[in-house]
């Protein structure tokens, strides 16, 4: 069943490149990638509200020129987030592809208002508007950032470089394939030195590490198990090494993030599609998903087949589309059906599963689970945005209601003491 994985290394400048060091430290302030610059999903010492409405705690909205499921980025004191507009935008569009765009929008953090629009014509034919496709459009993988320039996934057109006064630096193409679903693209884009790694899994089952300042393939690897693979792999530091951790179906891989090459490789039961991303603490990491599924806990660092050497525990419960957090050995997350689970990180068993009181019907949930401080805040697709406490007990304290009719895909953003949250309308951004 093994899915070999092969990193091809580009040899000559662009590797040499690889080599330098990371951009200096930023502000804490700053989220570059989907789910924390850590990928956490965690926030502590910040002074966020748990009730808001329309009249209290909203610092201010900005409407969106387009729709879109992706999760703002900030940097600095600039918001930045993709959408899209010109076709298969709701299930009644009229519009065709060639007047589908995407667009990469700046905001003030302070005010909501917009600074810029760089806008993509769609180069390539996407997938078509139908079936779950629909269900999150054509805007859904959160950029990042160096801090100094800013990196867009807009699927089959390609990977973008815009610096921060909206200039097009470079574009890549990662492939214009289809997956066997036909679900487009979702993977969000991560950086790694002077990498920007893709997870281009629909366009061409293949991860690509490009260069930051060019856009130049240093290495790609190539498997065919990366076929319906939506989720952004991870990087976790074990000793004198990182390591870049993604689950596929089937199996969780250990890569190289210098060269793409296998380091170690584990089997699983996360079937037929992966959705959620890996969660890792002290080198531990944490992987669920599949239409059936489970969830499984291994020690990352390994070499090889590490099936006998490095699995902790293998479980059932498991998660569709939302990834967990861990806290205190537990690992949280509200699945899509809208079921809150909480598993002992150690041992793998369940704690509780309990339905959360947001109403709504079909997949309740898309957006990941936030910890802030003591607190799990979870965003419903069209139920308001749930809150409850951590511990061996569920308890529900508020469900704020969503401030818009329209889906909210997009995970919670934590910068300093402001919430972001993302409908396919507007962007909300919460405060004291």
């Amino acid at each position: 069943m093994t899915r070999l994985l092969f990193g091809l290394l580009i040899i000559g400048s662009f590797f040499v490149a690889v080599q330098t060091s990371p951009v200096s430290a930023q502000p804490t302030n700053n989220v570059l990638r989907f789910r924390g610059t850590d990928g956490s999903g965690s926030s502590t010492n910040v002074d966020i509200p748990t009730k808001w409405s329309a009249q209290s705690n909203l610092k201010w909205k900005a409407e969106m020129p387009g729709a879109g499921s992706s999760t703002p980025i900030v940097v600095g004191d600039r918001v930045y987030v993709t959408c899209y507009s010109g076709y298969g935008t709701d299930l009644n569009s009229t519009g065709t592809q060639k007047s589908l765009a995407r667009h990469l929008i700046a905001l003030d953090l302070n005010t909501g208002k917009e600074i810029w629009t760089a806008s993509v014509a769609n180069t390539s034919t996407e997938d078509q508007f139908q079936g779950f496709l629909t269900e999150h459009g054509y805007a859904t993988s959160t950029p990042t950032s160096d801090g100094e320039n800013i990196y867009a996934f807009f699927g089959k057109s390609g990977v973008f470089a815009f610096d921060k006064q909206g200039k097009q630096l470079w574009k890549t193409s990662v492939g214009t394939e289809s997956g066997s679903r036909h679900w487009g693209s979702s993977a969000s884009l991560i950086r790694y030195k002077n990498l920007i790694i893709v997870n281009a899994a629909d366009e061409s089952q293949t991860i690509y590490g490009l260069n930051r300042q060019t856009g130049a393939v240093v290495w790609k690897a190539e498997a065919a198990g990366l076929e319906n693979t939506f989720c952004t792999p991870l990087l976790i530091p074990i000793g004198d090494r990182t390591e870049l951790v993604i689950a596929v179906p089937w199996e969780i891989w250990g890569l190289d993030p210098e060269t793409g090459k296998l380091l170690w490789y584990v089997e699983t039961d996360l079937d037929s599609n992966v959705c959620p991303s890996v969660v890792a603490k002290d080198g531990i990491v944490y992987a669920m998903g599949g239409r059936q599924g489970g969830s499984i806990a291994v020690r990352a660092g390994g070499k090889g087949d590490v099936a006998k050497s490095h699995v902790l525990w293998k479980g059932t419960a498991t998660s569709y589309v939302p990834s967990p957090v861990i806290h205190k050995d537990r690992l949280y997350w509200v699945n899509d059906r809208g079921i809150a689970l909480c598993v002992n990180a150690k041992t793998g068993d369940l704690v509780y599963q309990e339905r959360v009181g947001a109403s709504g019907t079909g997949r309740l949930f898309y957006a990941s689970v936030s910890l802030i401080n003591e607190k799990l805040y979870a965003v419903s697709r069209h139920g308001g945005t749930v809150i409850y406490e951590t511990g061996d007990k569920f308890t529900q304290t508020t469900i704020n209601k969503h401030l818009d009719d329209t889906a909210f895909n997009a995970s919670p953003v934590i910068t300093g003491n402001h919430l972001l949250l993302r409908s396919n309308s507007h962007i909300y951004c919460i405060s004291q």
